[in-house]
């Protein structure tokens, strides 16, 4: 076994040995280390306003109008061309965002600790399918959905997961997976298990009837409900096996809508980037291919840490929404376990005699097989302010891959310091 296997086995038995539990909501500007009113966090690697893609300059506009610091698109542009609003990704912040993944300071967020490895991660919350905010769209009703989160749901479901002692994530997503979920776009499972789970806790809260209402028929509409705590609870347990000498283990995976980056555990906070894919699938009524952007959002940490993709075998249902057959879903997984370096055994797959799903994508694997990491995604319009316009598949650009084994072999081939 080389130094480099050996690392990689001490960085994925981080990953496998990771206990991440949902304690609670805050807002942003309360927990993410480094935030604050002038700086929003975006998804993938870092970017410049003037490479941004629509969706993400969309989600932009949506947030400095929420945050009030802006009343329409002019004059949230204008901030922007002034040099008044600072942009960085979410990782370099401990936290995940779906689609464009736009976290302002006031916005509440999901924390997740890891009990086991030390590492707590954060995100934004959900909206729901279509014409949202993490999509792009940045109209008054999608403002308001964005304020009914912040202002009723965060403070009821916050007090819900404080009375409850936190949310076992590890044992949520291992059921979800055993009941047709694969924890990236299909969390049907996932989301009815969060709300069985909070129930009585929301009862025992001193909402008001109709608000707490409005928070059931949320977590009974909305079926990417926990699709968010599973993005930070796989970015806690990727954040676990970050920081290992030599080891070629991938920790993120993260697009913005025009490049794709990596992060490799043995390399710090250096990205990899490369150009992003347009995913191909099926799409809403009046909506063509001609209309996707390039790949964008976080939800790939979910990939990283061996569910999405890597475990569509689970859910072969899936394809009803991203396109493809179940034969395909099976052979997505069967093909990650080529360039990955171990199995997560908690994460059981019904459909493969409850083999563990593909865990610890390693560099090294992907160049010398030429696979790259398999994705399902949500689709955005390539312009702002229109939102969802269907689901598909997509891969990295191999050059992300490329060029961090290059760093990584000048690294390990270099003299001690």
């Amino acid at each position: 076994m080389t130094s480099i296997d050996e690392a990689n086995q001490t960085a994925v038995r981080r990953m496998l040995d990771s206990a991440p539990v949902l304690t609670g909501i805050r807002r942003a500007s309360d927990v993410i280390p480094g935030m604050r009113p002038d700086l929003i966090l975006h998804a993938g690697p870092p970017i410049e306003w003037a490479r941004m893609s629509g969706p993400l300059r969309g989600a932009i506009i949506g947030g400095l109008i929420y945050e009030g610091l802006a009343s329409d698109e002019a004059s949230a542009t204008a901030m922007v061309e002034r040099g008044e609003v600072a942009f960085e990704p979410c990782h370099d912040h401990q936290a995940v965002g779906p689609m464009a993944g736009v976290t302002t300071a006031s916005m509440p967020v999901y924390i997740v600790e890891n009990r086991a490895g030390g590492t707590t991660a954060f995100s934004n919350l959900n909206e729901g399918y279509g014409k949202v905010l993490r999509y792009g769209a940045y109209g008054e009703d999608v403002l308001a959905r964005v304020r009914w989160l912040s202002d009723v749901y965060a403070p009821i479901v916050g007090e819900a997961l404080e009375r409850s002692g936190g949310l076992d994530m590890k044992s949520l997503i291992a059921q979800q997976l055993q009941m047709g979920d694969e924890g990236h776009n299909r969390n049907k499972a996932g989301s009815a298990l969060m709300a069985r789970l909070l129930a009585p806790h929301l009862a025992r809260t001193q909402a008001r009837g109709d608000d707490l209402a409005a928070v059931l028929d949320y977590l009974a509409a909305n079926d990417l409900a926990v699709l968010n705590p599973v993005m930070a609870a796989c970015k806690s347990m990727a954040d676990a096996a970050h920081g290992v000498p030599g080891s070629s283990l991938v920790t993120c995976m993260a697009r913005n809508g025009t490049d794709f980056g990596i992060r490799v555990s043995g390399l710090g906070a250096r990205w990899f980037v490369a150009p992003a894919q347009i995913p191909v699938g099926l799409f809403f009524p009046g909506y063509t291919q001609e209309d996707a952007n390039p790949d964008i959002g976080d939800s790939t940490i979910t990939e990283t840490a061996g569910i999405g993709a890597f475990a569509m075998a689970a859910a072969p249902a899936i394809v009803q929404f991203i396109g493809g057959t179940p034969a395909m879903a099976t052979e997505s997984t069967l093909e990650m376990y080529e360039i990955t370096v171990a199995e997560n055994a908690a994460f059981g797959i019904p459909q493969l005699g409850f083999r563990g799903t593909p865990t610890g994508i390693d560099i090294r694997k992907v160049v010398r097989t030429g696979i790259t990491p398999r994705v399902n995604t949500g689709i955005a319009h390539r312009r702002a302010g229109i939102g969802q316009v269907g689901a598909g598949l997509v891969r990295p650009p191999m050059e992300c891959f490329e060029r961090a084994l290059e760093a990584l072999a000048a690294a390990v081939a270099a003299p001690p310091q």
